[in-house]
């Protein structure tokens, strides 16, 4: 069975208009299509069930628009979320209505400022606006903001931590949110701590919380500004940017609501103090991080940390530290993590012997130690 001759024309005659993109309403059995000029639409008038109906209107579009009369093809929707389409083909993928075809075109690293209105204009979603904000083209672009506001918005109705995270981290960006909108996030954190780890992850050195620093040796100063990687990463950990970074950590880790934050806190952790260990991820228990900070502090064979310690020897325990939290990773943590699923309190028990380790380093950091 056909679509009904009334349909077929005005689906047609919308087609030959050279639409920017087109969605289906299929609860009000409409189709509306973007135009330069605004906005048009067909009601459709099924002549047999609904789904069968949309299926064959869905047949149509895919026909005049990719010449493929079978619908949006079965192996375009495997890559739909992994980012393989091709640039020239995102504009297609706007015109068939079909929401795996749009997920398609979010996810694409062509997609342009304009491709991503249409694609919002399709589906207001909060996956789409996630992957789209994960582009810099539209992070930066006209999009930006919106799709910023749209996910602070919905931020409250999000329940998965690593799902609060990642948006608060995109959000984040610079020139998405203004300062008012920042301010009421930090606040809102404060009721659930995975949004700290995305303020961790996206601003380290520019969150809004008021820490007094901690004293800086005039040799660390003069070393720093020497250009010794190792003095500069322990002044900027002295500064007021960095115990507010360290005061943050330690929110995090006292209550951590489940592994993947956990996780993730550390590998924040290890960013952090990565000038100290540019060979990357030692995936070492806390343990074997502790040792080997104290080996290379007692006898450096990195001459910047030698230079260091020369000058102003009183920062050995900060330097000691640092360097263990370095190395900070799901090694750390394997040990008690590997083959369970426990989240919340009773994580957080099994972790309580390796997480306290870990604070007992951002202590001496903080002056505490």
């Amino acid at each position: 069975m056909e679509l009904s001759s009334q349909d077929a024309l005005r689906l047609n005659v919308m087609l030959a208009s050279h639409p920017l993109a087109i969605r289906i309403n299929e609860s009000a059995m409409t189709v509306w299509a973007l135009a330069e000029r605004g906005e048009a639409q067909v009601r459709l008038n099924p002549n047999c069930r609904d789904e069968q109906y949309l299926r064959r209107v869905r047949e149509l579009l895919s026909g005049h628009v990719l010449g493929s009369p079978g619908g949006y093809p079965v192996y375009l929707k495997r890559w739909t979320r992994m980012g393989q389409m091709r640039d020239e083909s995102l504009e297609q993928l706007l015109l068939l209505g079909e929401p795996e075809a749009v997920m398609a075109a979010v996810c694409a690293p062509g997609l342009t400022s304009e491709l991503a209105r249409r694609a919002w204009w399709i589906m207001e979603d909060a996956e789409h606006a996630r992957r789209m904000l994960a582009n810099r083209v539209v992070a930066a672009g006209s999009m930006g903001p919106v799709l910023a506001d749209y996910l602070v918005e919905h931020l409250a109705f999000e329940t998965e931590p690593e799902v609060m995270i990642e948006t608060v981290r995109l959000v984040l960006q610079p020139g998405l949110l203004g300062p008012q909108t920042r301010a009421e996030l930090w606040k809102r954190a404060a009721r659930k701590n995975a949004y700290y780890v995305g303020f961790l992850a996206a601003a380290p050195d520019e969150l809004p919380l008021e820490v007094p620093p901690q004293p800086a040796p005039p040799a660390l100063v003069s070393l720093a500004q020497a250009g010794n990687a190792a003095a500069q990463t322990l002044l900027k950990t002295l500064s007021a940017r960095g115990q507010a970074f360290l005061e943050t950590l330690v929110l995090v880790l006292k209550k951590p609501a489940n592994q993947e934050v956990v996780t993730l806190t550390l590998e924040i952790l290890r960013s952090y103090f990565a000038a100290l260990r540019p060979e990357g991820d030692p995936d070492q228990t806390l343990e074997g991080l502790i040792a080997e900070a104290e080996a290379r502090c007692a006898g450096p064979a990195d001459p910047e940390v030698g230079a260091l310690l020369a000058a102003a020897p009183e920062l050995l325990p900060q330097l000691r530290a640092a360097r263990v939290l370095s190395g900070m990773g799901y090694g750390v943590v394997r040990s008690v993590l590997g083959g369970t699923t426990a989240i919340g309190s009773l994580m957080r028990r099994k972790l309580e012997p390796v997480l306290s380790g870990v604070l007992e380093q951002v202590h001496t950091l903080r002056g505490a130690g």
